[in-house]
């Protein structure tokens, strides 16, 4: 006895003609058809397994690849085109990237169409890297303090920039008020600012004075002394402290226009300038 074989569905709906046919069919069935045609939910089944694959590529469900072709589907262009799987397929890959764009720019696929949003990378966690996004990403960084940002890192301040020469003497005298004998401090504020002139930072010239053993000799400073001193009129080296009066100094502090007298009130100042004067005792790390 003979078999015979009705046509596949997926035959049946791959053919443009026959997706026309259908097309029209159910245009001209008015509102429902969609809804109660069985071929209208055969073909939906059909287009959700054609397009499964190019919703995958885009990180999405096939039934929502599904969805755009239903939309193109109902559109008449697609009824009168010359190929109307080739509009479908266009229609269901804009679509799908629209999508994929839209999540990945957490916006919506409207706006995420348009070239001005289209052009921005894709919204990143700060868990999504192996190493976290402060420690490479620039705009999370802050430009090291350097002493040509004086004029413009306190311009609110409490008072006008004073010159280098007038910064100096009054280091000196500080110092001089907190037990340190005038001669010592005069020539250890002098051999610091002279390399500090050569240095492209405070920071860098804290590091470089802090190993200068040779320094330490000829001003006769114990190595706690030395440190002290250079906190002191340099400021504290930590990225950290970089902006509050620990990390400034007492040669920034004057130069951004601070008096003599408020530097005098900072108990914290007063105390480590004291503390680091030579001639007491500096313990077993210091000597």
């Amino acid at each position: 006895m003979p078999t015979t074989r009705t046509r596949p569905v997926r035959d049946r709906f791959e053919d443009s003609e026959a997706l026309r046919a259908l097309l029209n069919r159910l245009h001209n069935a008015g509102r429902g058809a969609w809804r109660t045609d069985p071929d209208a939910a055969a073909l939906m089944r059909h287009a959700a397994q054609k397009y499964a694959a190019l919703a995958k590529k885009h990180s999405l469900d096939p039934w929502e690849a599904a969805s755009a072709a239903f939309e193109a589907m109902r559109g008449a262009a697609t009824r009168r085109a010359d190929d109307p799987w080739a509009v479908v397929t266009r229609a269901v890959k804009v679509t799908c990237i629209g999508e994929e764009r839209g999540n990945g720019l957490l916006c919506s696929v409207h706006q995420a169409r348009r070239p001005r949003y289209s052009v921005f990378h894709d919204a990143e966690r700060f868990s999504d890297r192996e190493n976290p996004l402060t420690d490479y990403h620039p705009a999370f960084h802050i430009a090291p303090f350097t002493d040509t940002d004086v004029d413009k890192a306190d311009a609110d301040g409490p008072g006008q920039m004073v010159d280098v020469g007038s910064a100096v003497e009054d280091t000196i005298a500080l110092l001089g008020l907190l037990r340190w004998r005038p001669e010592t401090a005069r020539a250890a504020v002098e051999y610091v600012t002279a390399r500090l002139a050569l240095a492209p930072s405070r920071a860098s010239a804290f590091e470089v004075l802090r190993r200068d053993r040779q320094a330490r000799a000829l001003l006769d400073l114990p190595a706690a002394s030395w440190r002290g001193l250079l906190r002191v009129v340099l400021g504290a080296p930590d990225p950290q402290l970089a902006h509050t009066n620990a990390g400034r100094g007492v040669l920034l502090r004057l130069l951004i226009g601070e008096p003599l007298r408020a530097l005098l009130a900072d108990d914290d100042l007063v105390l480590a300038a004291s503390v680091a004067a030579p001639g007491l005792d500096p313990g077993p790390e210091g000597r």
